[in-house]
């Protein structure tokens, strides 16, 4: 029977030199909940800044909203002064952006001049149909990028590599209102195939079965106007990840063990290559929300950006702050949960 060989150099034996850590584990300190405090401390200091830019930047447009309302129907000077102190803008701007920060806590965000309503029942009625626009976009264009990116990848430098690789670039490099004038004048005005504008066709009830077919079709130009220029971002992230996983040498392994290139392809390459298409997505599901301001402007569509659209003519300025700090909070929500995702997704993050 032979005795256990002692080896000097085992962790055990030399306690300088430890066993190399797990890179599956977070290191010692490195807990998640420090990392997220980390994370939402950003996130509130972002957060912080885009409060007081979005009180002080709006107070540098031009033009006065008292005047305009005043040139809308007569008004002495006397009217014009008391509406002024009704709406607080006679006070120092030190007092006005105490009582914004104040009404932003407590989530009063004001009163509308030109709807005269509170602005946050104004977002709250107009929030809805800014999800349902955006939400179908993101769904549509992350699925189809995703899906374009990892075939474009496995087929390099082939004609459908260069094709939806250079299309989906043209798209992206235009500006989402020209392509929503141009689908506008197309589909709505010289064929006449889709509704020109709005959400759904006056009288008609949106919870029918005609109603949701009509909101459908009123959907259609706005959606494939976002689609068309965001798809191409999830498409070249994906194809330049999957690209660099193709040289591993995990996928060799999965071909030698008899695996179709497909299998190879779905069940190995793909899913390392989505871990830096997540943040990417997030990131720019809040960019969508944001971007809706112009689509939304070009059809009408009845939703935050059109509202703040109308917001910046006036100018409305409490309405103009509520829907700045409304888009900017869902963004660096986004930001902040692909953080977290990808920690979950990735080992060296987690060790980070």
């Amino acid at each position: 029977m032979s005795t256990p060989t002692h080896d000097p150099h085992s962790a055990e034996a030399n306690p300088a030199h430890p066993a190399p850590a797990d890179m599956d584990e977070p290191p010692a300190g490195g807990s998640f909940t420090r990392y997220l405090l980390r994370k939402l401390g950003g996130a509130a200091t972002s957060m912080i800044l885009v409060i007081v830019l979005g009180f002080f930047a709006f107070r540098m447009l031009p033009g006065d909203p008292v005047l305009k309302i005043a040139k809308e129907r007569p008004m002495s000077p006397a009217q014009i002064a008391e509406l002024r102190s009704q709406y607080g803008l006679d006070k120092p701007v030190i007092v006005q952006f105490w009582d914004y920060l104040v009404g932003i806590v407590t989530g009063d965000l004001g009163e509308s001049y030109v709807y005269r309503k509170s602005v946050s029942a104004l977002i709250g009625e107009y929030l809805g149909p800014t999800l349902l626009l955006t939400a179908t976009a993101a769904v549509i264009a992350i699925a189809l990028g995703l899906w374009l990116g990892q075939i474009s990848a496995w087929r390099r430098n082939s004609l459908f590599d260069k094709l939806a690789s250079s299309t989906s670039l043209i798209f992206w490099s235009v500006p989402t209102f020209w392509l929503g004038l141009i689908l506008l004048m197309i589909f709505g005005g010289t064929l006449q195939w889709l509704p020109t504008g709005g959400m759904i066709t006056p009288g008609l009830d949106p919870w029918s079965p005609a109603g949701m077919i009509d909101v459908v079709e009123h959907l259609i130009l706005p959606v494939v106007s976002l689609v068309a220029v965001v798809y191409a971002q999830f498409l070249m992230v994906m194809r330049a990840s999957l690209l660099e996983e193709m040289n591993e040498d995990y996928l060799t392994t999965a071909r030698a063990k008899g695996l179709t290139e497909d299998e190879v392809r779905r069940r190995h390459a793909v899913p390392n290559a989505l871990l830096p298409t997540v943040t990417v997505v997030f990131l720019h599901i809040g960019g969508l929300i944001a971007g809706a301001v112009t689509v939304e402007a070009v059809f009408s569509w009845p939703g935050l950006g059109k509202l703040t659209f109308e917001a910046i003519r006036g100018p409305d300025l409490p309405l103009l702050q509520g829907t700045f700090v409304v888009f900017s909070a869902i963004i660096i929500v986004m930001n902040l949960a692909a953080d977290i995702v990808y920690r979950f997704l990735d080992p060296r993050v987690r060790r980070a």
